[in-house]
């Protein structure tokens, strides 16, 4: 399978799409504003994430440089390790969840990497505005646009009225996680010839 056709089929698809959702959530609400999307089960709520999965965060700017240049580089090795397993001829499912692994980690990288010089600073009371001549931040120091939150909860035992999943995340997370999974369940099939 050609690179060029996973990229526009498969990576190009997510990317346009993460990026138009998180350019239409970060200049329409305000910090923590929610809509339900499908009542019960998931809202959209906005939310800056300044670290990686989860919330998780390096301390302070050094930290936040680093996380940054290690996505960049992570993302570089997918793409390199997405050229050769393709010339390889790894199977086109497990190609696909590569090529969507790597727009999932590049959809994230343009938020840390541009939004800070792109956009105005989000508020609680006020949506930022697409201004590049008065970004927030600088190159590398921008923060992730999330916004899919879970709200179903536990229905019954020691877990009941909780959620079910409290993390709020975006599409490229999205990719990356369903990519994942898909990797494990499919291993049989995508790796029988090793």
């Amino acid at each position: 399978m050609r690179v060029g056709n996973l990229l526009a089929w498969w990576a190009l698809p997510v990317l346009v799409a993460d990026q138009l959702l998180k350019f239409y959530i970060k200049t329409t609400f305000t910090i923590g504003q929610k809509m339900p999307l499908i009542p019960g089960l998931i809202e959209l709520q906005f939310i800056e994430n300044d670290g990686m999965a989860f919330g998780w965060a390096l301390p302070g700017d050094a930290g936040k440089l680093a996380l940054r240049i290690f996505r960049v580089l992570a993302a570089l090795a997918i793409g390199w390790y997405l050229v050769h397993a393709a010339k390889s001829g790894a199977h086109k499912g497990f190609l696909r969840s590569i090529a969507l692994i790597w727009a999932g980690a590049v959809g994230n990288i343009i938020d840390s990497v541009f939004y800070g010089r792109l956009f105005t600073k989000s508020g609680w009371d006020e949506a930022a505005r697409f201004e590049p001549s008065e970004g927030y931040a600088s190159w590398f120091m921008a923060d992730v646009v999330d916004m899919f939150h879970f709200t179903l909860e536990w229905p019954l035992g020691p877990w009941q009225g909780r959620e079910v999943f409290p993390p709020i995340w975006n599409i490229a997370d999205a990719a990356i996680s369903c990519a994942v999974i898909w990797i494990l369940l499919n291993q049989k099939r995508y790796f029988s010839n090793s």
